[in-house]
């Protein structure tokens, strides 16, 4: 994905939405750069797929070259999209005024000549951009929203679930999103033979989700974050960390934060699971 448009116009909030999404993102990338960044990852084996650079006209004369990066990428087979970010020049001079940030092309502080200029600069590679977006009246979680509709995003591919395991006695998670207590679970620690395991162990398994209140508790907590998420998405967050904690970190709070990780992943949730305290 290639990210342009207009100073001013959201392309920083783009990036960070296009992180969110799963993108790796370089931002005020020359264009003559971008082949050889795709060619360094394919031999290095990264991991990463999904690509979004900023390409704009803070780039002074390394921007002339996009055109010919485009070309480049074309005739490497590598697929790409452009989008472009606008917004009304009363709304740009608005911003600029709100960061007092200098624009680009106004080195004398006239902002209105500084967005005719850029207007002209870009009107080619506005023309040619699979997706114009005009920002003047969104909020960025609507930008957002937006982005994540033009790209055909998943709830289930975007949102990403954190559980992490923790002991009270050890402090909380500064993290953490939400923060439960599973201390009113019978404790393990108190039964000679289970002491020293841990949640990851079977027997310890079996004796906290033996217990009704555990399992209902589990199916609760699952419930209602899978009711919630899209709520979340509306808002422009992307990512929740459920923080489980019982006295010392190592028992019940690590079979509940398994369970309840196993219940969300089986709705095709993506989740990363934590045992801070063990």
């Amino acid at each position: 994905m290639i990210i342009t448009g207009m100073s001013g116009a959201g392309k920083s909030n783009a990036v960070n939405c296009m992180e969110d999404l799963g993108y790796y993102c370089v931002d005020n990338m020359p264009p003559k750069l971008i082949d050889d960044f795709l060619l360094l990852i394919n031999k290095t084996d990264a991991g990463f797929d999904k690509f979004a650079f900023v390409v704009d006209i803070r780039g002074g004369l390394f921007f002339n070259d996009l055109k010919d990066c485009l070309g480049a990428l074309e005739a490497n087979g590598i697929s790409y999209k452009i989008m472009f970010l606008e917004a009304s020049d009363e709304a740009l001079v608005r911003r600029y005024k709100e960061t007092r940030r200098a624009h680009p092309l106004a080195a004398d502080g006239n902002f209105a000549e500084g967005i005719r200029k850029e207007k002209e600069k870009l009107a080619a590679v506005r023309k040619s951009a699979d997706f114009v977006i005009d920002t003047t009246d969104i909020k960025v979680a609507e930008l957002n929203s937006e982005i994540k509709r033009l790209l055909g995003n998943s709830e289930k591919d975007s949102f990403a679930l954190t559980v992490e395991s923790f002991g009270f006695k050890n402090g909380m998670p500064q993290e953490a999103d939400w923060v439960l207590d599973v201390r009113f679970l019978a404790n393990p620690y108190y039964v000679p033979s289970l002491k020293n395991l841990t949640g990851k162990n079977k027997k310890i398994q079996d004796y906290v989700l033996g217990s009704p209140q555990a399992r209902s508790f589990a199916g609760r907590v699952t419930g209602m974050v899978l009711d919630l998420i899209p709520s979340y998405i509306r808002e422009g967050k992307y990512h929740l960390t459920l923080a489980i904690g019982c006295t010392g970190g190592r028992h019940r709070s690590v079979v509940m934060a398994n369970e309840i990780a196993k219940r969300l992943e089986e709705t095709g949730r993506k989740v990363t699971v934590k045992h801070r305290d063990i």
